[in-house]
């Protein structure tokens, strides 16, 4: 007779064997072992004929072998009903905290043999739902750029069939659907977002290329919701055929507007293309047939200011590529040789060279890490000083004077590295505080052009050359911004002003005040809200009031000329706001200071001030994303994502960015800034 376990039937009486008395096994016995296993809890014992009983579930009634005679089937197969899920009632209640075996467990770094145990009915169960599965799979290759051929792929497919044997693994088809279900869902709820937004939309455009000359416009919005929280989102991938077109950006730009039905609502562009002057005509041709042209246009179009950076950067390097070549080269000599390594190491040592940078090559793709190379080793310039020149390996010696023109080189690349690096935090930050960066860059530029230093003054040509076009272009829409900050407002562009120009500082603040009070007047003389038709013009009755009245047309009562006296006395009256706001004492400069929460609790106070200041703020200064700030080459869509369907690219992309975990308090602008006041 086989050897029982704990949890089946006792064995019968010897003495009643060997006498040859038949046993009825229908009759339990009179002392019995308690039963251990936990499966207990869920099955109960079921006589169904002479000397054979069978387990039944409790909960889906389903019967499975126990004992025939003295043949015991144990409680294996029970134990998987449970804890596979097989169970039909479990697996559609999986939701419902039901029955969820525990996972085999062992003792770690112990030498007993690990025992299953299994979840009592209370524990949520995790059973298998092929439709979550396909959501979790299109979810994967969303956020992580995987291609979505990837599920034919056979070293995927059975990593997943040896996972879960009972999943039918999807196809291209079947995921790409789901991918753009995923899209469109999402897209849906901004769509309600965006729609609730009291005031209007920015955009920002940032223009990929591809082998296939093909370009796609990358269109960002930047709003702020009813909380006064600044949301950034991207909208919409546009596939231009020809990029370089005049019409290209204008076409991009319609097309995002007709797609989310924010005609009417756009208030800026900033474009990191370097526009003709018939895109710019197109552009403006395009926009006002439906979106107003505040200040005659002058704030639409902006330009990018990472991209200006980087242009910057490159042409100063350019300028310094034969001092810059020097550096990488022995920079390459240390670095690339561990016997090399090794020695200037010990160099480092002996003397007691301190260094706050590892030293290491540049990426000519980064040019943050060009500047960080020079900066590293201009800390290290006695070690490379005292390295062996009879090395054949080593190329040439850096004299003093390379190191001067490193040193300058430096100090001109940080204004632009301090100011990029801004534009990486990954809290939304608005416009107000890039005012500080932008003066600060155009002052020292200024100064540097004028020095006696001829590689000084023949470094800093170029750059403030090029910097002083984007200081132009955009001073008026960063000014205007920064004095929409209580902590600053027009005194900051007084004081900046007469450090940048001197006696004619005065002019330039002129501009900028009649600039303010014009945008103003604007935003008073806004249309309001429809006023309802009171007259019946099929019946020509006119409705009565709430007394019993009956309403009276202007032309009845004579009054055309009342109403233009009650609008001029409005909005004189609202024109105060703002000289009220500038006369008001600023506001202590604390550091961490949310500038739209501020309009929030002040918008009764300034109510149509407050509209004003919550568009301007939320202008973007940069077209790029926060790990694109540095590059010096433009993005390139890859060969793989220009294969597939337009809408297929737009839907893997922008569901990507929508569902990443964007913080709420997106609005707060937490910049440290010092003020030379």
């Amino acid at each position: 007779m086989a050897t029982l376990e704990n949890d089946t039937l006792p064995t019968e009486n010897n003495a009643l064997a060997n006498v040859g008395t038949q046993v009825n096994m229908e009759t339990p016995p009179t002392r019995r072992r308690k039963k251990k296993s936990i499966v207990w809890e869920h099955f109960y014992i079921e006589t169904v004929g002479a000397g054979c009983r069978r387990a039944c579930c409790k909960i889906c009634k389903q019967s499975f072998a126990y004992s025939n005679g003295s043949k015991v089937a144990g409680t294996s197969h029970l134990k998987r009903h449970i804890a596979k899920g097989t169970c039909p009632f479990v697996f559609r209640n999986q939701e419902g905290n039901q029955l969820t075996p525990y996972s085999a467990s062992s003792k770690m770094g112990g030498t007993d043999t690990p025992k299953r145990r299994y979840r009592t009915a209370s524990s949520a169960y995790s059973g298998f739902d092929p439709d979550s599965f396909c959501h979790k799979i299109s979810r994967m290759i969303i956020m992580h750029d995987y291609h979505l051929h990837m599920v034919e792929h056979p070293g995927f497919v059975s990593f997943v069939q040896n996972l879960q044997p009972r999943f039918d693994m999807v196809s291209f088809n079947a995921v790409q659907g789901d991918c753009v279900a995923t899209y469109l869902k999402e897209k849906q709820r901004l769509q309600k977002a965006i729609e609730a937004i009291p005031g209007r939309i920015c955009l920002s455009l940032d223009l990929w290329t591809s082998n296939q000359t093909l370009g796609y416009v990358f269109l960002t919005g930047y709003f702020v919701d009813q909380d006064w929280k600044l949301h950034k989102k991207l909208l919409n991938v546009v596939m231009e055929p020809y990029p370089n077109s005049d019409s290209a950006i204008g076409h991009a730009v319609a097309a995002c507007l007709s797609d989310w039905s924010m005609e009417g609502r756009l208030f800026s562009l900033t474009i990191n293309e370097t526009l003709s002057e018939a895109g710019v005509d197109n552009l403006r041709a395009l926009l006002p047939i439906k979106n107003p042209l505040i200040l005659n246009g002058q704030l639409l179009v902006g330009n990018c200011l990472a991209r200006t950076l980087s242009s910057i950067a490159e042409e100063a390097l350019m300028a310094a590529k034969e001092t810059v070549g020097k550096i990488r080269d022995s920079v390459k000599y240390v670095t690339t040789s561990e016997s090399h390594e090794e020695k200037f190491l010990e160099l480092k040592q002996r003397l007691q060279v301190p260094s706050t940078k590892s030293l290491s090559l540049d990426s000519l793709a980064h040019w943050n890490t060009t500047y960080e190379m020079l900066l590293a080793a201009s800390e290290l310039k006695e070690v490379f000083s005292c390295l062996d020149t009879s090395d054949p390996d080593y190329k040439e010696a850096l004299s003093m004077e390379v190191w001067k023109q490193v040193d300058t080189l430096i100090t001109y690349l940080k204004l632009l590295f301090d100011t990029a690096t801004v534009l990486t935090t990954p809290v939304v930050q608005t416009t107000n505080t890039f005012f500080h960066e932008a003066w600060k860059i155009q002052l020292e530029l200024s100064r540097a052009v004028a020095s006696e230093d001829p590689f000084v003054s023949s470094l800093t040509k170029l750059m403030q050359q090029k910097f002083d076009k984007y200081w132009r272009n955009c001073c008026l829409v960063l000014a205007i911004a920064v004095v929409m900050d209580p902590r600053f407002k027009m005194k900051l562009v007084e004081f900046s002003f007469s450090k940048i120009y001197g006696d004619d500082g005065v002019t330039y603040v002129k501009i900028i005040d009649e600039g303010i009070h014009e945008l103003f007047h604007e935003y008073v003389a806004l249309p309001l809200p429809p006023i309802p038709t009171f007259m019946d013009k099929e019946n020509g009755v006119k409705p009565e009031d709430d007394h019993g009245g009956t309403f009276l047309s202007n032309d009845d009562l004579g009054l055309t000329d009342f109403d233009m006296y009650i609008m001029a006395a409005t909005s004189q009256q609202s024109r105060s706001e703002l000289d009220q706001y500038l006369e008001e004492s600023l506001l202590p400069r604390v550091h961490e200071f949310d500038v739209l929460g501020w309009w929030k609790l002040n918008k009764n106070k300034y109510p149509t001030l407050s509209k004003m200041a919550r568009d301007i703020l939320t202008i973007p200064v940069c077209t790029l994303g926060a790990d694109s700030v540095f590059d010096t080459v433009r993005k390139e869509m890859d060969n793989y994502r220009c294969s597939l369907r337009l809408e297929t690219l737009e839907a893997l992309v922008c569901t990507k960015d929508w569902l990443k975990c964007e913080p709420l308090e997106t609005s707060k602008a937490l910049v440290k800034m010092e003020f030379p006041i």
